[in-house]
């Protein structure tokens, strides 16, 4: 008899755990990330992929050092009818004003990826703020639009950097693509890493100045439509509204 006691605590303990577990994992509407139980804290997290049954994905490029090859991408893009998202560091912004505009005019999504590509979890929460700030608005006052989402550098995150950027109406983006092209991998080896990993709802990351990028995401952008894929943009790929993220950083419509 003390045996059943001891197992319907035990029960009635992970019911409870379950139900914590459950609650912490939901999102809030519209907010940063979900918050993920670990032993005793709980930490948020960023949109690393997106639960959908459409073979739908995801590109999205970082430019932070170099503008050689953007313009060469943006036409590859154009010739596929492909769109993808790109999240540009201010200081990148300041020095190819033109190659903003015109990956704008090309009807490409535009993120930021901070003013000055530093470890942002270093930073207090003012310092996090103005540098969202300061790179928006250096975004915007060229192409006249709202900036909606944001990649931190190294893809390093914490609690304080999500809250601070989904009170400037951003969603914060990680991927669950590494295409690893800042590796000086050939274009071959990057196109075959990419296609293994990406399946629905996958984001794709690559880098606007990377060794063989161009030919690497032509190659990839050919396999994945001619396998059915619908490659978009970040913002066009996600959730706006009425979603939870899990503690893998998968996105769910609820």
């Amino acid at each position: 008899m003390p045996f059943c006691v001891v197992k319907s605590k035990t029960i009635k303990l992970a019911v409870l755990m379950i139900a914590i577990i459950t609650i912490l994992s939901i999102s809030i509407e519209g907010s940063a990330g979900a918050l993920a139980w670990f032993g005793y804290s709980t930490r948020k997290v960023p949109i690393y992929s997106v639960d959908t049954s459409q073979k739908k994905v995801a590109l999205s490029f970082d430019a932070a050092w170099g503008a050689d090859k953007t313009e060469e991408i943006i036409g590859i893009l154009k010739e596929y009818n492909v769109s993808a998202t790109f999240f540009l560091v201010g200081f990148w912004v300041d020095k190819y004003p033109e190659m903003v505009k015109k990956i704008d005019e090309a009807g490409l999504e535009i993120g930021t990826h901070s003013n000055t590509h530093p470890d942002m979890v270093k930073l207090d929460e003012s310092s996090m703020k103005k540098e969202l700030q300061t790179c928006m608005e250096k975004i915007t006052n060229i192409t006249g639009k709202e900036v909606n989402v944001f990649r931190a550098p190294f893809g390093s995150y914490n609690n304080t950097l999500l809250n601070v950027a989904s009170g400037l109406r951003l969603k914060t983006i990680q991927w669950d693509v590494d295409s690893l092209d800042w590796k000086g991998l050939s274009a071959g080896d990057i196109t075959k890493r990419v296609i293994s990993k990406t399946k629905n709802g996958s984001i794709i990351l690559m880098h606007n100045n990377a060794d063989h990028v161009c030919e690497a995401a032509r190659l990839t952008i050919d396999y994945l439509k001619n396998k059915g894929y619908e490659i978009t943009s970040v913002g066009n790929l996600i959730y706006k509204d009425s979603y939870t993220i899990d503690a893998n950083g998968i996105q769910h419509q609820s």
